[in-house]
């Protein structure tokens, strides 16, 4: 029914205005990793279908070209007045930082770009973009993580900041920093997540083709020196104990997979995977845990004997860890009929129920 001229519709009225993210293009940018922001927080949804946020990309300079770090320019039709408007205000990587990256310093453009931003805008960062948050001070004193092969530099570079090469992410509340390239994914997925829900979260990420939720942290994709891939590998030990998950697996079970001590047996198995075999045991564990909580009816005990967990008090206590939710939080949360959108059951954060995911998260995402 159309509205009366002059007046205005009850649900126009109250409607909140969408969360606003500026993502800020610097010459060199990272394709991939400028794609990135309104790939996710493009596509969430609200449960009745309506977008939750508005997503622009600006420049630093009037509107126009911007080079890239592949054969082409991107034209970008904002410039650093966009900023203004941002709630939450985005950078990717860039090759191009030139005394940002050298010197620890803005240049005047890029200085006089960021005096714009709004007091309490929520600053994020993807792998080198985390140089930018740094030469501004955003970081000064606060947690924060960029690309493992970078690390090393940025702490160097920024001796105040606390770098953390092992994480996939860190939220600090108003400012949040990610490891490189498809890190920058875990951690915008994390901001939906935070924002509206697991529910809206999880479709974004499965329209995606991406998981919801990774874990480890960057340590396992750090290239070191291997030995020879008939002596040191752990597959078969891996592939023995998947499949026998509900069983009680004892390390010196799978070190005997693979005719190894149980000291030769950590050591290479932390080489090609990352993480120590009791932890990777767990991540299975919790794995095969969260698809039975998705998939099937079974109850919360069945599933703990079936995951390997052993009793129903074991298996809430290692998702409460992983995942920051109860088994029956989350299968409330995840499981779908289908043709129906589940909403989320439990309330949008507020500063500090973030404050505690926030923790969470860092902390489960620390056991590498």
């Amino acid at each position: 029914m159309p509205e009366t001229p002059g007046t205005t519709s009850v649900s126009s009225a109250v409607r909140p205005p969408r969360h606003r993210v500026v993502v800020l293009a610097l010459d060199g940018v990272l394709p991939f990793e400028l794609g990135i922001p309104q790939r996710i927080f493009g596509r969430a949804k609200s449960p009745e279908g309506a977008p939750l946020y508005d997503v622009i990309t600006c420049s630093i300079r009037p509107p126009g070209p911007v080079r890239t770090d592949a054969d082409f320019d991107i034209l970008v039709e904002n410039g650093p007045e966009a900023l203004a408007t941002a709630d939450t205000v985005l950078i990717p990587a860039s090759y191009e930082l030139g005394p940002v990256y050298e010197e620890g310093r803005l240049t005047d453009e890029l200085a006089a770009a960021l005096g714009r931003l709004r007091p309490g805008v929520r600053l994020v960062s993807i792998c080198t973009g985390g140089y930018v948050l740094a030469a501004a001070g955003f970081l000064d004193g606060r947690p924060a993580s960029t690309h493992w092969s970078s690390a090393a530099h940025f702490q160097r570079t920024f001796p105040r900041i606390k770098v953390d090469a092992d994480v996939l992410f860190i939220d600090d509340g108003d400012v949040l920093t990610s490891a490189g390239v498809a890190a920058g994914i875990d951690l915008c997925l994390h901001i939906v997540r935070r924002d509206h829900g697991t529910a809206i979260a999880n479709d974004v990420a499965r329209r995606t083709v991406v998981p919801p939720h990774r874990d480890g942290g960057q340590a396992q994709y750090i290239q070191r020196p291997v030995p020879d891939a008939q002596l040191a590998t752990t597959t078969t030990a891996r592939a023995w104990a998947l499949a026998r998950l509900h069983e009680p697996i004892q390390l010196r079970d799978m070190a005997e997979q693979e005719s190894m001590s149980v000291r030769t047996f950590t050591r290479r198995f932390r080489e090609e995977a990352g993480i120590s075999p009791g932890q990777w045991l767990v991540q299975q564990r919790v794995e095969r845990a969260r698809h039975l909580l998705e998939a099937t009816d079974l109850s919360v005990d069945q599933i703990a004997q079936n995951a390997g967990f052993g009793t129903a008090q074991s298996m809430r206590q290692h998702l409460q860890a992983a995942l920051g939710v109860s088994p029956t939080v989350y299968r409330r949360t995840f499981r779908t009929v289908p043709g129906q959108r589940t909403p989320p059951t439990e309330p949008s954060t507020d500063s500090a129920t973030a404050t505690a995911t926030a923790t969470a998260t860092t902390a489960a995402l620390r056991t590498v």
